[in-house]
């Protein structure tokens, strides 16, 4: 068994959100905002790493994707609807339990397992890890281990808050400070800027193909932007 990227305080913290996690007022409010911004990056990403038609309704038809740090399942559902084979893990026992039910209910067939990245095995179309390094113990061995799931001509895609003021005062100070996050969420002192997991990537074998930022802003709310201060999505491929 390899060496584990999972933190238990960490796992614990999001796995006693289980309860309401679909409920999109509930503690997990903010990733319910989140979501269809990363879904819409992971839809161009996909449909131009693999010269899709972007009308399409099922761009992932017979392509496998992980979900890796899923939570109860709010990015690998819409996988599934596009067509992906998924199979969708988390530290958290509680989250997969909440992800089978939900899953179950939609009619959905997803492979969700608890357990750690660096002990699931096979490899993948698309590997996703959304809001999820900022929270485990050692992030170059985590990517690597992302790295070592990613199939040959695969696609890789990330998305974390940047290490700036600007994302340490919206996300800690303020959406924790006032109840939109649970408080103890975030530890700033984890947050990864855009050089330093260039360089994490690039250390697996991997070579960024993008960066977008996610900003927010009273008339759009949560949206894809050149601003990565905040918060931003890489997507990556092996290098050749």
């Amino acid at each position: 068994m390899s060496k584990t990227s999972i933190v238990d305080h960490e796992a614990a913290h999001f796995g006693s959100m289980a309860g309401d996690w679909w409920d999109p007022n509930g503690a997990s409010a903010m990733l319910h905002k989140l979501n269809p911004v990363r879904l819409s990056y992971v839809r161009d990403m996909v449909d131009q790493h693999w010269s899709g038609d972007e009308c399409g309704f099922r761009p992932l038809e017979g392509k496998s994707a992980l979900d890796v740090g899923c939570g109860a399942g709010l990015l690998a559902e819409p996988l599934a609807r596009l067509g992906a084979t998924v199979t969708a893990i988390d530290a958290a026992p509680e989250l997969i339990a909440a992800a089978r039910a939900h899953a179950e209910g939609a009619g959905l067939s997803i492979d969700y397992r608890a357990m750690g990245v660096e002990d699931l095995g096979g490899q993948y179309d698309l590997v996703t890890s959304m809001e999820v390094i900022e929270h485990v113990a050692d992030p170059q061995a985590f990517v690597t281990s992302l790295a070592a799931r990613l199939a040959p001509g695969g696609l890789l895609i990330l998305s974390t808050p940047n290490r700036t003021a600007w994302s340490k005062l919206l996300t800690i100070t303020l959406a924790e400070g006032f109840g939109r996050i649970p408080k103890g969420t975030h530890d700033f002192e984890k947050f990864i800027d855009p050089d330093q997991m260039r360089g994490l990537l690039a250390n697996a074998g991997l070579e960024v193909i993008d960066v977008e930022g996610i900003a927010v802003s009273p008339m759009k709310g949560l949206h894809l932007s050149e601003d990565t201060r905040l918060n931003y999505l890489i997507a990556a491929r092996r290098l050749s």
